[in-house]
């Protein structure tokens, strides 16, 4: 009865303990609750929607704080966050203030979709104090994307040396708006490119064929890509010719070489060289050649000429200056004479002197061809054995018995028993080793 008695008791007890009320624990602080420790209150807190393009989308919101504090000094971080994309964004005010003071925060858009913002408060150490979630909103960006372009202003074929730029096209509004600057890649240039390059000048390029590329990474995860193909070929060698003036004349005419070049545009800039006879006229870097002071002969005019990329190619004509006819004495003397055609005199040797020539040149000639040469045998070492064979070219068995065997190899015995073979390249008869 007593076991009974204590096991009801148990009951009851464990009934009681299920029934008594719990103790209160106490909850997470509010956000007013933990700016109150610090003496702060939150008399107003507003957003605007600002449509900072004017296209009819929101892009922008900007976040007003009224702040009262009993304390005589406050030193405060607030930061506004926005999150976007797994990709947090910051925006940052440091204040110092007694009593109220107003803070104004505005967050951009860097991308389209939904934004959700919020406010921390901390303490000049750093120290987190409250945090206050704002709405999500649904923003469209207003600040221009990374961009990247490569235009190139040549003409429709380049050629080297000739105009040629390229103008590099760079833009990112995003990126440094939230510090996220990001690095500028070039490649496909023959030198070095930095970014401080706007404009390349790809005039002094070499030939070939370009690709150039240029992309761009910020570090929001914006990224832009620009392209450029196109082809410098090498600038054909200078094309031109020589006119005369003065060819076959006196030399009391004038007398000029002239280069006619086909690009007379760039004419003016190419090195000319000419030579007279093979030697380089000093100082003579002009499209003209004066040649009314060489006398009388007949010269060779070569001119080289040189472009830019020291390209060069080189024509060449024939000049011939005739005397003077009321030259001085001394000028005839040096004169070279000039052909009289048919009436030029000539020495004739007679055909008797002919005919002797003649005579003589066919009894040598026959005299060669009917001489005998006596011709001297030559004493060569010998180049093997003696053939040993008969008067009509059989092998000479020299008496002795011969048998030719199934390989068609012929055998001679001698009396002791001991065999030679016949050795037919050598015609000599070999011993039997056995």
């Amino acid at each position: 009865m007593r076991e009974k008695t204590l096991a009801w008791g148990a009951v009851v007890v464990f009934l009681l303990t299920l029934l008594s009320p719990l103790p209160v624990v106490a909850g997470e602080l509010t956000t007013e609750e933990r700016l109150a420790e610090q003496g702060l209150t939150v008399l107003a807190l507003r957003n605007d929607t600002i449509d900072t393009d004017q296209d009819g989308d929101i892009d922008a919101v900007r976040v007003v704080v009224v702040l009262n504090s009993t304390a005589a000094q406050n030193d405060l971080i607030v930061k506004l966050r926005g999150l976007h994309k797994e990709r947090e964004v910051l925006e940052v005010a440091e204040i110092s203030f007694s009593g109220q003071t107003n803070i104004s925060l505005v967050y951009d858009a860097w991308s389209k979709g939904e934004h959700r913002l919020r406010l921390d408060f901390f303490d000049e150490d750093g120290e987190f104090i409250a945090s206050n979630p704002l709405p999500t909103f649904v923003l469209a960006p207003a600040l221009q994307v990374p961009m990247v372009q490569l235009n190139l202003e040549a003409g429709a074929s380049i050629q080297t040396g000739e105009a040629c730029q390229i103008q590099r096209v760079f833009l990112d509004e995003t990126g440094p708006r939230y510090g996220e600057t990001g690095v500028r890649t070039f490649s496909g240039a023959p030198f070095s490119v930095l970014d401080a390059h706007g404009t390349l000048d790809c005039s002094s390029w070499p030939a070939g064929m370009y690709a150039l590329r240029e992309t761009y990474r910020n570090g929001l995860g914006q990224t832009a890509e620009a392209n450029l193909n196109f082809t410098i070929t090498n600038r054909p060698a200078p094309q031109f010719t020589l006119t005369l003036l003065g060819h076959e004349n006196t030399t009391n005419l004038p007398c000029k070489v002239t280069m006619v070049a086909e690009e007379a545009s760039a004419s003016t800039t190419w090195t000319k060289n000419w030579r007279i006879k093979g030697k380089l006229v000093e100082g003579a870097n002009t499209s003209t050649l004066d040649c009314s002071q060489l006398p009388a002969g007949a010269y060779l005019i070569s001119l080289e000429v040189m472009n830019e990329k020291m390209i060069s190619s080189t024509t060449g004509v024939n000049l011939i200056r005739l005397p003077n006819p009321n030259a001085g004495e001394d000028e005839m003397a040096t004169a070279p004479s000039a052909s009289l055609g048919e009436d030029t005199p000539t020495e004739s040797v007679g055909w008797l002197s002919i005919g002797l020539l003649a005579l003589v040149v066919t009894i040598v000639v026959f005299l060669a061809f009917t001489g005998k040469r006596r011709v001297e045998p030559l004493d060569l070492p010998p180049l093997g054995p003696a053939p040993q064979v008969l008067a009509d070219g059989r092998p000479d068995p020299m008496g002795l018995p011969v048998i030719t065997d199934d390989q068609g190899v012929m055998w001679r015995q001698h009396p002791d028993g001991k065999l030679d073979w016949w050795d037919a390249d050598w015609q000599v008869w070999h011993g039997w080793e056995q």
